[in-house]
């Protein structure tokens, strides 16, 4: 599944991105004109969708340093990483433990290229360009050998990822997967894009699927990812909630106006 590795000269600019989509949301630069009218579309039909983004980082952030300072991981895979911004996991989790192993995943060649020039000095941090549901490629790779000891907990992070994987890939099985790989005390991050409106769902799918020719899965329900969930213990509180009132800072989190959609998730402990 993993085949070889794609190179900057590869991209396709006229194609939207999801990690660029995201990266445009974000303030970020690392984006092309087809990646901006796509958000510029769906900041038509779902208003929300910017907010909704920004909580998103904050989350990753907030229970990055959760998970290092209150449950002593030093441990973490990003799959499904995204591009570069300001306060990325290696970032948080080396503040609480200098020392903290982070392996990131994505499949897309400008997250390797940035991502690569980003942690070129931290021999703590490496870059994976894989598909994240070839879970062996991952926990095989010399990177992930070098900088993972599976004997001890491990935070395993799928941070509003797994919509862009449809049915047919089985997003819960993936999590299955990743989760018998890891010892008792490791967690799972897992969080993606839900709504209760229907038409919501089916015009999100539609459109990213179209958008990115194919490389998007479904907007789900709540109780789809919950399912996600069988076999971990959830913290809580805060349990599985919207992801901007998962343990907050404070108050001053950019809120979402609307609700037609959101981010929901939360953190499950291996057993």
């Amino acid at each position: 599944m993993h085949g070889e590795p794609l190179s900057p000269q590869d991209i396709d600019i006229t194609t939207p991105s999801v990690a660029r989509m995201y990266d445009y949301l974000l303030g970020g630069e690392d984006n092309y004109d087809s990646d901006r009218k796509a958000c510029e579309v769906l900041l038509t039909e779902v208003p929300s969708t910017r907010e909704l983004a920004l909580n998103n980082r904050l989350f990753l952030r907030r229970v990055v340093r959760y998970l290092a300072e209150e449950r002593g991981i030093d441990q973490f895979i990003d799959h499904g990483s995204g591009l570069p911004t300001r306060d990325n996991v290696h970032e948080v989790a080396q503040r609480v433990h200098p020392e903290a192993s982070v392996v990131y995943i994505d499949n897309d060649p400008i997250v390797l290229a940035h991502g690569r020039a980003l942690l070129a000095t931290n021999k703590h941090t490496a870059v994976v360009q894989a598909d994240m549901r070839d879970t062996d490629h991952i926990f095989e790779h010399p990177q992930t050998r070098r900088l993972i000891d599976l004997s001890r907990p491990v935070a395993a992070l799928f941070v509003s990822v797994l919509h862009c994987l449809p049915d047919e890939d089985d997003p819960a099985g993936l999590v299955r997967d990743v989760m018998r790989r890891l010892a008792p005390g490791s967690c799972l991050v897992i969080c993606q894009l839900v709504s209760e409106h229907s038409h919501v769902r089916a015009f999100v799918t539609d459109f990213m699927h179209r958008t990115t020719h194919g490389n998007w899965g479904r907007v789900r329900e709540e109780g789809e990812v919950r399912a996600y969930f069988q076999g971990l213990d959830i913290i809580d509180p805060p349990g599985l909630v919207e992801v901007s009132t998962w343990l907050p800072d404070n108050d001053l989190a950019p809120r979402q106006k609307t609700f037609e959609w959101k981010e929901w998730g939360g953190v499950g402990i291996v057993p």
